[in-house]
């Protein structure tokens, strides 16, 4: 069952924007909102080293899920720590009562996921599903991923997935929930401004 929030958009922030040059102007427009909006952050490097960490110490994917998640936590600690706006959070309530006071929550995804048995605790459930799945809990039916790469106009869930632009779970819980869906690219700046309410602001 949902613990509804009211009107908010689930925004996925890709991990990979870290090792790029859009990251610094993403987040600035994220922080000039006038939607509200929950953000969680990919992890990135900080993911790929619990893979490597897997593969040297032999562990489960259960143990590396539960790894990655906090990897997820690191990485919502650097983007926090971008703005005073942004607020850590881990719990619906906790998104709730930060929407409240015009903060934009940070989720950390690990106490609320550590043991949902509602998707895989494995390597096919990244940050993708667990922004949808965040926004499935909130009941709010709305998520958006910002991604690396360049996204086809009309790409559906599905062939997000069949592509390995997003995970395959990612899919599976949009069409469960019946969540409203959008993918923003590389050059997808003014669109996403549309939908966060506030001018673009970016170098051209």
């Amino acid at each position: 069952m949902a613990d509804r929030v009211g009107p908010a958009l689930v925004l996925k922030l890709g991990g990979s924007l870290a090792e790029t040059r859009r990251l610094p102007a993403i987040v600035e427009m994220i922080t000039r909102a006038r939607y509200p909006i929950v953000v969680v952050p990919g992890g990135g490097m900080l993911a790929d080293g619990v893979r490597e960490a897997q593969r040297g110490l032999q562990i489960t994917d259960s143990l590396a899920h539960r790894l990655a998640l906090l990897s997820l936590h690191q990485m919502a600690l650097v983007v926090a720590a971008r703005h005073s706006r942004f607020g850590l959070v881990e719990t619906v309530d906790d998104i709730a009562g930060a929407l409240v006071t015009g903060q934009i929550p940070i989720w950390m995804p690990y106490r609320l996921q550590q043991s949902d048995d509602t998707i895989p605790a494995d390597w096919t459930t990244t940050s993708d599903a667990l922004a949808a799945r965040l926004a499935e809990r909130m009941g709010c039916g709305q998520v958006a991923l910002i991604k690396s790469c360049e996204i086809t106009p009309g790409l559906t869930a599905d062939a997000a997935a069949e592509r390995g632009i997003t995970d395959p779970v990612f899919a599976t819980i949009v069409a469960r929930a019946g969540l409203n869906y959008a993918f923003y690219g590389p050059g997808d700046e003014a669109k996403l401004a549309e939908r966060l309410w506030c001018s673009v602001g970016l170098e051209t």
